[in-house]
């Protein structure tokens, strides 16, 4: 019932990967490990809880929503998870992405495999989190539920395009603080910069992003654009939280200025089609208030 998993099909294409083909189970598997935080939120949107997952006291703290129950079993680090405690927990079937693939071996003795990626291969993570959501809804016999999600993610998005459709001729910074001075800055092939490019808005950073579809930038790389609006993702440093107000640099970029610079909630850059809808909520909740 296991394929093995084709590591040249995935640097191709990034396809959706699978150790246990879907619907290859006559069953429904009740006992399930999550190991990757945007796999976690889609089976949570699809009601199903899983027994076990990862780093889940920093998931409640950024991710937010969906709320995870208290009977889940935290596993410890997204990158140095606890392979004894998910022994111990003898899930039917275990759910992981492409950065999980340092501990497969081990993991698939354990139990069966399923395998999504999120980021990479030249896909946009937007699509790629709705074949996510897709497969597990097939997966856990959760079609139905798994098509209602998308297609109220999708017309959340398209909403949310017409609301702000004013605003859209104005590029926007995307950016994480890391501290007063500097932030990382979300590209286009982020999970939050194609939730915005399908609201209607350019990205007004075009360099080149690694990790996390990101980028580290100092805060006066800002300025290049004035006409932009700047869309600080929480959670901010305590730190740069209470220096921003007073920083001669910040108060100097235009956006900043003119009253264009608006910092969001708490969310979830490794997250889904949740964390999808919260950054549309959020993001339209903010430029709502932006003059043109």
């Amino acid at each position: 019932m296991t394929a093995a998993l084709d590591r040249r099909g995935f640097m191709a294409g990034l396809a959706t990967l699978a150790l246990v083909p879907p619907g290859a189970a006559a069953t429904v598997p009740g006992r399930i490990a999550v190991l990757d935080w945007a796999l976690l939120e889609t089976i949570l949107a699809l009601g199903v809880t899983p027994v076990a997952a990862v780093e889940l006291v920093l998931f409640r703290r950024l991710a937010v929503e969906p709320v995870v129950p208290q009977s889940v079993i935290d596993l410890g680090l997204r990158g140095s998870f606890n392979l004894e405690l998910l022994s111990s927990v003898h899930p039917d079937l275990i759910y992981i992405s492409p950065f999980n693939a340092w501990a497969e071996p081990q993991i698939a003795r354990i139990a069966p495999i399923r395998s999504y990626p999120i980021f990479g291969g030249g896909q946009r993570p937007l699509d790629l989190v709705e074949a996510a959501m897709q497969g597990m809804g097939a997966d856990l016999q959760r079609t139905q539920a798994a098509t209602s999600y998308i297609a109220g993610t999708k017309a959340l998005i398209a909403a949310s395009r017409h609301k702000l459709a004013v605003h859209a001729h104005r590029p926007v910074y995307l950016v994480n603080l890391g501290d007063a001075r500097h932030v990382r800055v979300f590209g286009p092939d982020s999970l939050f910069g194609s939730v915005m490019a399908d609201i209607g808005f350019t990205n007004a950073f075009t360099g080149n992003t690694r990790y996390a579809a990101s980028a580290p930038i100092g805060i006066e790389a800002m300025a290049e654009r004035p006409d932009a609006i700047i869309v600080v993702v929480g959670p901010v440093p305590p730190d740069a939280a209470a220096a921003l107000p007073h920083s001669a640099l910040w108060n100097a970029i235009p956006a900043v200025a003119a009253g264009r610079a608006h910092i969001l909630p708490p969310m979830n850059a490794f997250g889904g089609l949740p964390t999808a809808r919260r950054f549309t909520r959020l993001f339209e909740a903010a430029l709502s208030g932006t003059w043109g």
